[in-house]
């Protein structure tokens, strides 16, 4: 692929930053449309479907921080020469071609192409149909702001695809596919892994856990658990399961606190058998499945266990790898947690909702990958890249 100069993309990213800035209205207009045709019964997909003028503001935000970030390509990563003079580099290199699918959130449309195109990829953009008139017009834009400067508008194309048709353009891509993310849940991500051939990097699965030692701050414990729960529940970054240990002292009033803050917020509850000896109205989990659902819902359990290894032996059994808070004072028990739980992003007396790329310094992300090969976390631009040998010779032989 063609290694494109860095003020020819950061040309193209000005760009863009004016038609979204320029052409509210019309994006606004496109997302209605999306909006009207949408049911309100999946409120978490409803509200990420949403476009309005902070969301614009949000778009034209992340193209800036990823025009002002150093170029990822052509980086030296290693650079070494052998005794007999053969000259070695390892550099950054592009992946080539990336396909991203993902529902209802148009402001991925132009998180993953801002940075697969500064970090010099070609992408397939695969939005759910809910969002197919948002999206319409964003990559109308892009190809407006590609043309502008003498490319073409190939680097960055909508797919308008169903089920069938992305099954077979996952065996036989017009193209050459060389990374392929499922932004989305276990079905989406199966599926992908059953028909692709080439690497998939998984993303987007939250399913997030929250311990409660018994050395923890209680208020601030709850101040926590309010916002990683509630602050917005259709982000895979939400909390959905809260461990306490069993002895934290005055566990059932703190059980009974938790309870009543909770159920102010409308969140409704389920318990394992343990927490219900003290939280009696509140209805058993109906079986171990629970504890792997993700709930994108004001919806959460809570689970009672007796020490820190129960808690980090349960979140490694069930959790979706994306992140996990242990609530402590104790830096010893905190350490421990965060080596032993096996997430992408572990954190002590802070909320899950951090895991964000904005929030963690990487600006827009492509994904959150809960994947362990390549990267772990938020894929930003110097996540886009693999790597490169350069061997420079002068009839070099090995013999």
């Amino acid at each position: 692929m063609k290694l494109l100069k860095t003020d020819l993309k950061n040309n193209v990213l000005q760009s863009m930053i004016q038609l979204l800035d320029e052409n509210r209205a019309e994006l606004l207009s496109a997302n209605k449309k999306d909006l009207e045709a949408f049911s309100k019964d999946d409120q978490a997909m409803y509200d990420r479907l949403i476009v309005d003028d902070k969301k614009i503001d949000g778009m034209i935000t992340s193209v800036k921080e990823v025009m002002s970030q150093n170029d990822p390509i052509g980086k030296t990563i290693s650079h070494r020469v052998l005794d007999d003079g053969l000259d070695i580099t390892n550099k950054t290199a592009p992946f080539g071609t990336i396909m991203i699918i993902y529902e209802s959130r148009p402001d991925v449309t132009i998180e993953a192409a801002v940075l697969a195109f500064k970090a010099n990829n070609k992408i397939f953009l695969k939005g759910g149909k809910e969002a197919i008139h948002s999206n319409k017009v964003l990559v109308d834009f892009w190809h407006k702001a590609l043309n502008e400067h003498g490319l073409d508008s190939s680097y960055i194309q909508l797919l308008t695809l169903n089920r069938q048709e992305t099954q077979e353009f996952l065996k036989n891509p017009t193209e050459q596919l060389d990374l392929i993310v499922p932004r989305g849940g276990e079905r989406l991500i199966q599926f992908v892994k059953e028909h692709a051939r080439c690497a998939v990097l998984v993303s987007g699965r939250g399913n997030n856990f929250l311990f409660v030692d018994d050395t923890a701050d209680w208020e601030q414990t709850k101040k926590v658990i309010l916002n990683a729960k509630t602050d917005k529940i259709s982000a895979c970054n939400a909390l959905d399961k809260i461990l306490i240990q069993k002895d934290v002292p005055d566990y059932d009033a703190k059980l009974k606190d938790l309870e009543a803050v909770l159920q102010a917020k409308n969140v409704s509850l389920l318990v394992d058998a343990e927490t219900q000896k003290t939280l009696k109205d509140q209805p058993l989990i109906p079986s171990d499945d629970v504890w792997s659902e993700e709930f994108l819902a004001l919806k959460c359990v809570i689970g009672t266990v007796d020490t820190l290894d129960d808690a980090i032996e349960k979140i490694n059994a069930y959790s979706g790898g994306h992140s996990a808070t242990i609530m402590t004072t104790n830096r010893e028990n905190a350490i421990k947690f965060m080596e032993d739980v096996d997430c992408a992003a572990v954190y002590q007396n802070a909320s899950t909702r951090f895991t964000d790329g904005g929030k963690m310094g990487v600006g827009a992300e492509l994904a959150i990958s809960t994947d362990k090969l390549h990267h772990r976390g938020p894929l930003g631009l110097n996540e886009l890249v693999t790597n490169k040998y350069y061997i420079f010779g002068d009839g070099h032989i090995r013999e």
